[in-house]
């Protein structure tokens, strides 16, 4: 008798095991990058803003797939609310009800911030220079920092190097998600004549004029994951000036 219960606790625990691999439509996945999603049919993933990826709903029909947005309200992104330890806002994320736009409770992951200080022109090239005071003029109380060159050689592998690009940070702190370079990164854009705009990079994004149409920022093509908020351009938009 107590080798026929071993047996059958051994069977409900392979069982349970299945049950929990087996995706809900509705429920929870993880997304890309270990984001937080949801299984949902892709179309109404695509029209609310969402991204998806295949594999991560299993035993689902093949058009419902795990669905993620990165970016919403001030500094939040999609979530469950009960995972959720900021604030939980409705009407923003793909999903059921309770799939909802997640933001810091203390907020500050946007601005208004004081007018940063803008570079002199030298290793800062003028065409950076002239950019970063334009980028800033129509965007104001959006930038907190300017940072141009970087310890390296030019030609090297950024253009950072040669004093031919600007990072403008955006959020309340490096390393800190915000959503608000997205409208910046649009307004480059938007301008990229007056500019001199050689590429702009944004949200783990990059839209080059040489190669790309204009087009919404959720749009734009897709980068590698780098492995930080930082490398994946979630705290500073990167703009790259032709010399």
């Amino acid at each position: 008798m107590h080798i026929s219960t071993l047996v059958l606790l051994g069977a409900t625990t392979i069982q349970a095991s299945v049950l929990v691999e087996r995706a809900v439509e509705n429920g929870p996945c993880t997304g890309a990058g270990g984001a937080p999603g949801v299984c949902i049919p892709t179309a109404k993933c695509t029209v609310d803003g969402g991204n998806y990826i295949s594999n991560a709903c299993p035993g689902l029909p093949n058009d419902i797939k795990c669905c993620t947005k990165a970016s919403c309200g001030s500094g939040g992104n999609c979530r469950f609310s009960s995972t959720c330890s900021g604030t939980s806002l409705s009407g923003l994320c793909p999903g059921p009800a309770d799939f909802k736009c997640c933001v810091p409770s203390s907020g500050g992951t946007s601005g208004p911030y004081p007018p940063p200080a803008i570079p002199s022109v030298g290793a800062c090239k003028a065409a950076s220079v002239s950019g970063a005071q334009k980028v800033v003029a129509g965007n104001p109380g959006k930038v907190r920092q300017i940072y141009c060159t970087r310890d390296c050689s030019c030609p090297g592998s950024s253009d950072h190097c040669c004093g031919l690009a600007i990072d403008f940070m955006c959020s309340s702190a490096g390393g800190v998600r915000t959503d608000i370079g997205g409208p910046i990164a649009e307004w480059v854009m938007n301008n990229r004549a007056s500019l001199g705009l050689k590429y702009v990079i944004w949200g783990q994004k990059i839209w080059n004029p040489s190669q790309d149409s204009v087009k919404p920022w959720s749009q734009w093509r897709g980068m590698d994951d780098r492995g930080s908020i930082t490398a994946n351009h979630w705290d500073h938009v990167h703009v790259s000036f032709n010399g």
